[in-house]
């Protein structure tokens, strides 16, 4: 476990450049989907580059998962906004977005239709992606679980997100969690778990957003929530409607990922925008590239019917489906921080970190290990992935090439 080192923001050309580095290595390499890409990021935010310790990563975690949106690419906008301010939000998102994005309107201009869904190296792929879960569930359980209180809560969590499948079940986890931390557990003190929870509360993090442009995000991400839709109706535009469907659809999904899709289809497929073969073929490419499954809306907006899409579809799509998760990130991170000085609160976080363990160790069953594990080979190829990255010494994009490779190799 790390000490204390959390960094404040910064915002020199240095900073977002070093910022964009790091996202765009992770948008280039990261397989699997949002819970997946959580154990991508703590592996280079908390162990390679160390910009934050474990219980301040599982902070931004927490708070993400408590957000409607694309949980892997708040906390991605979040670590950029910590490190080197808004700019640094932003770029972050662009590079960890911006590679899916670009593959899947390419695959949207120049490909008709096409199934990627039997393909060995995509189900490798899958495989690689239950062993980083499953590192990132040891090692954080590790952290912020280390007692019999917390792991108590811990499985909690995990057994209703098992049993109550609701796109507000996370939600409801973590606030649960968070509850029974200030009424039942006790206040971080100087001599804290080994977690390192208490050096992490006790660092100054200073909001990179004031409170008053917080609360002016806050304000427009409701208006315009409520207005496009009013807006749609009154003008009968093709473009608004648009915008209005993807942000609508930003607005409305927990945890991200394939929440997505029904709204999604139900946005496009039904008014006729895009065909239900596009879709699917285009939901294919989106499990075959690395980053974020709402980079999907990339795809759809460039193969929608004039006169939308194009690039200009995808460019519509892809900002109002992300639009949201700035409004809510920039509106509430500096609230967060003031919260975060609350004892009171100090204690609910414990217990809400407790329950983001329990989330991501049932995500680690459904849908990763469901959704990627059907033989015994599956099994042996997922556990070599994790014997490999235990130690610390391979990195993620070792494991994902091998994997894709025996993947092809058995299926192919």
């Amino acid at each position: 476990m790390y000490g204390p080192r959390v960094s404040g923001h910064r915002s020199s050309a240095a900073s977002l450049a070093e910022v964009f580095r790091a996202a765009l290595g992770l948008g280039l390499t990261s397989f699997g989907g949002p819970i997946a890409h959580i154990g991508y990021f703590r592996r280079e935010y908390v162990e390679r580059r160390r910009w934050f310790d474990n219980p301040a990563f599982a902070d931004l975690v927490a708070l993400c998962q408590s957000l409607p949106g694309p949980a892997s690419s708040q906390l991605g906008i979040a670590i950029g906004a910590r490190r080197a301010g808004v700019l640094g939000g932003i770029v972050s998102w662009v590079g960890f977005t911006m590679p899916s994005a670009i593959a899947l309107v390419l695959f949207g201009l120049f490909s008709g239709s096409a199934d990627l869904s039997a393909a060995g190296w995509l189900h490798g792929l899958k495989l690689a992606a239950v062993a980083v879960v499953a590192q990132a569930v040891y090692l954080l359980a590790r952290s912020l679980a280390p007692d019999w209180p917390r792991r108590t809560l811990a499985l909690a969590g995990m057994a209703i997100a098992l049993l109550w499948t609701t796109p507000f079940s996370q939600l409801v986890i973590i606030v649960g969690g968070a509850l029974a931390g200030w009424l039942v557990l006790g206040a971080p003190t100087a001599a804290a778990d080994a977690g390192g929870t208490s050096a992490s509360m006790s660092a100054h993090l200073p909001s990179p957003i004031g409170r008053r442009v917080g609360a002016v995000a806050l304000a427009l991400f409701f208006a315009l929530l409520l207005g496009l839709p009013l807006l749609r109706a009154a003008t009968g535009s093709t473009g608004i409607a648009m915008v209005e469907t993807f942000y609508r659809t930003g607005s409305l999904v927990f945890g991200g990922g394939h929440v997505v899709l029904p709204l999604l289809h139900a946005g496009v497929v039904d008014p006729g925008w895009v065909s239900e073969d596009r879709f699917l073929a285009g939901y294919g490419a989106a499990q075959a590239v690395p980053g974020p499954l709402f980079s999907f809306a990339a795809y759809l907006g460039t193969v929608s019917v004039p006169p939308l899409g194009g690039w200009a579809g995808a460019a519509v799509a892809l900002v109002s489906i992300y639009l949201p998760s700035f409004l809510l990130l920039f509106g509430v991170l500096p609230f967060w921080d003031r919260l975060r000085e609350s004892a009171g609160f100090r204690r609910a976080l414990v217990g809400a970190n407790a329950a983001v363990v329990g989330l991501l160790a049932a995500a680690l069953y459904t849908p990763i290990w469901t959704g990627a594990i059907a033989s015994i080979a599956d099994v042996a190829i997922a556990v070599a992935g994790l014997a490999l990255l235990v130690p610390g010494r391979v990195p993620p994009i070792v494991v994902v090439v091998l994997a894709a490779i025996v993947g092809q190799l058995i299926r192919g």
